[in-house]
């Protein structure tokens, strides 16, 4: 009992170490947020007062955030759409389907996310300006699909072997065929692993800045994250430093409320591929 009480108080000290290096960074946007512009680079720890100016810029004049919004909205949720389609129906075949080079196949999948995204911007870039796909949303949901298909693909798979054959035999017994038994059966016990990927994807689309800024020169056409990089301020040569803080805060809490609601699906879902 001696030696517990040291071990529990380090195990605490130890995450609330790490709790404070991981909130440090969004506490200080969201404080910076609400200081108003003349105090934007105040350091003090609490604002001396509190003001909402720097949200309402972020709508007001030529920033086109509400519309940079509805496009991040469209791509993330697209490039989610497409990833679990795609990611099921890959991993179901990879996880249940018998054929030569199986292991091979996956394998090819897991080693595109090697190649860093930077070094495919260019032949994209190419690719799209020859077939006139520049400031549209297919230049970006399609390479954010190709980014994101491997890890889900990889997760999925794990999530599928670990549910029996058993399963899919008795409802195949009972009048199903394999489609029916993979829609009926299957697909709803597969629902932790596919809402995590869900999840996962729109996260990582969400917050896409590289693509977004290479095949996009319109600003209709932006994403919010391109969108935060390029305001200007007020007078369009002053640092919007305030309005960027409090674009980030608009951006980013949304997500924090999805993961805390949701986390408990989401480490099972990690997990359940883990264990046989």
């Amino acid at each position: 009992m001696t030696g517990s009480l040291p071990k529990r108080v380090l195990s605490y000290l130890g995450l609330a170490v790490v709790a404070v290096y991981c909130l440090a960074p969004f506490y200080w946007m969201t404080v910076s947020a609400f200081r108003r512009p003349q105090d934007q680079f105040d350091n003090s720890i609490v604002p001396t007062r509190w003001s909402w100016e720097n949200f309402h810029a972020v709508f007001s004049g030529d920033n086109g955030f509400g519309r940079a919004l509805l496009n991040s909205v469209v791509v993330a949720g697209c490039t989610t759409v497409l990833t679990l389609l795609i990611g099921t129906f890959t991993a179901y075949a990879l996880a249940r389907l018998d054929f030569r080079f199986k292991n091979a196949v996956l394998g090819l999948i897991i080693a595109t996310t090697m190649f860093p995204g930077i070094s495919q911007l260019v032949p994209l870039l190419k690719l799209f300006t020859d077939i006139k796909w520049i400031n549209t949303y297919q230049a970006m949901i399609l390479p954010s699909l190709g980014f994101a298909l491997p890890l889900s693909v990889w997760l999925l798979t794990a999530f599928f072997r670990q549910l029996p054959y058993e399963l899919e035999q008795a409802a195949m017994v009972d009048g199903c065929t394999r489609g029916q038994a993979f829609r009926k059966v299957i697909v709803p016990l597969a629902a932790p692993g596919v809402f995590t990927t869900a999840i996962l994807t729109f996260i990582a689309a969400w917050n896409e800045f590289l693509i977004a800024l290479s095949m996009v020169n319109k600003k209709e056409m932006q994403t919010a994250t391109v969108a935060i990089s390029k305001f200007t301020g007020v007078s369009g040569f002053d640092q919007p430093f305030g309005t960027q803080m409090a674009a980030g805060v608009i951006v980013t809490v949304p997500l924090i409320a999805v993961v805390l609601v949701f986390q408990r699906r989401i480490v099972a879902g990690l997990t359940a591929g883990g264990v046989k």
